[in-house]
This record gives structure tokens, sequence and C-alpha cells, in this order.
């Protein structure tokens, strides 16, 4: 899970850093408006930490031009303005979430994974898709129980998809997303990685499409009759 923290108080961006990513998150931290704004133009965040206090262009304009090109991406903003009038702009803005400072750091944690589950179809933090079972917390993938071991970048891809099973994900997003530790990734790389979840995922009836064009298509596996009596 990424989270673009955009905070120019060096010291609370650091410490929230720290602790979001002992929660396993992946932070990108901006220190001014202007880098945020670049930032999510370019890369592809779960979840933004907003202060609307930058040194250079407003948070509130930040989230301006991040709805103006519809991103759904989920915003919580963090900031000192406290008045009703404040987190009545930024909720009519497009903000999901407002959070005052100084603040309680586990209400704050609580409320991040609440926003990214609720981004996601209200998973916590398994995602079960047949057989395969893969934690977003501590980044493991388990089939049947036994853990599957895969390495960082083959999970990395799994997660993209498994995110949006049932819908097709560019090849650009799913760079993006593995591209977070600053690595140049070879532009084959992304069908090298899905060809060989391909054959760790096709005996479970996991089925990764590819889509001509415009990426790749994660289909769940079919339910039995007996399953779904089960369920109901």
């Amino acid at each position: 899970m990424r989270i673009l923290l955009v905070e120019d108080d060096e010291t609370l961006a650091d410490g929230l850093s720290r602790s979001l990513a002992e929660d396993g998150f992946d932070l990108t931290v901006a220190t001014t408006g202007t880098y945020a704004d670049s930032a999510l133009r370019t890369q592809d965040y779960d979840l933004v930490i907003l202060d609307l206090g930058l040194p250079d262009i407003d948070g509130r304009e930040v989230l301006r031009l991040l709805r103006a090109r519809k991103s759904p991406v989920p915003v919580l903003i963090l900031t000192a303005r406290d008045r009703l009038d404040d987190r009545i702009g930024g909720l009519e803005l497009g903000a999901d979430d407002y959070m005052t400072k100084p603040f309680e750091l586990r209400e704050l944690e609580a409320r991040v994974r609440a926003l990214i589950r609720r981004s996601h179809g209200g998973f916590g933090h398994d995602i079960v898709c047949g057989p395969l079972v893969l934690n977003t917390l501590d980044r493991q993938v388990h089939v049947n129980g036994e853990p599957l071991l895969l390495p960082s970048r083959e999970y990395g891809v799994l997660e993209a998809l498994l995110l949006q099973a049932g819908r097709v994900v560019s090849k650009d997003r799913i760079a993006l997303r593995l591209a977070s530790g600053g690595d140049e990734l070879a532009d084959n790389a992304i069908e090298v990685y899905v060809h060989r979840l391909r054959r760790r995922l096709d005996d479970l009836g996991i089925r990764i499409r590819t889509v001509r064009g415009l990426g790749y298509l994660l289909e769940r596996p079919a339910v039995s009759e007996a399953e779904r009596a089960a369920d109901e």
C-alpha cells in the first residue's frame, strides 16, 4: 500500500513515515504542494495524507487539481486549521476525511486503514482469491494455508492485480507501483513477472489474462454450486 504524505514539517513527516512504514505502508514524502501535485500526476498511490499550510501552493489547491483530474485516490487532510469553514471546505473539495493537529497517532493510523479498506471494497489486511490469501500488512501469500514465497517484484504485481481483480490494470500502473523504490524497470520486466505468476497461479484456477493494448486482468476462480450454497 503506497501513501503520499504531503507535509512540510520535517520532524512530523519523519515520525509519521516511520510509524506508517512499521505498519507495512510504503511512504513517499512531499514537502511542497508543487512536488505533491507532480507526484500525483505521475505516480499511483493508495492514499494521500495532505497538509493544507504548505510553503508554496495551498494544500486545497493540490486537492482541487487532483479531483479535477477525476482521481479517486482517498485523501485525508491533516492540518492545524480547525475552523468549521476549513473542515467543510476541505470535504466539499473532495477530501475523504479531516483531522486537526495535534492528533493521536493511533487514531490517524486507524483512519488511514479505514480509508484504504473502503477504497478497495472494504477488505481488512487479507485479500482472498479462491485458495489464495494475500496479507497486505505482512506481505505474505498463502495457498490453502501453506506459504507461497514470492520475490518482491512478483508480489507487487500480484497485489496490484488482486486489488483490482476483475478489472484491467495497465502495465504502466503496475510499473509505477513496482518503481516506488526508485529502481528502473526494463521495458519487458512486467511481462516477465506476469509470465512467472501465471505459472504459479494456473493450477489454482486463477487466471491472468492479457488485454491487448490495455493491460492485464486477474480472473477469480469459478465458484462451484456447492461452494455458493455453503456461503448462503
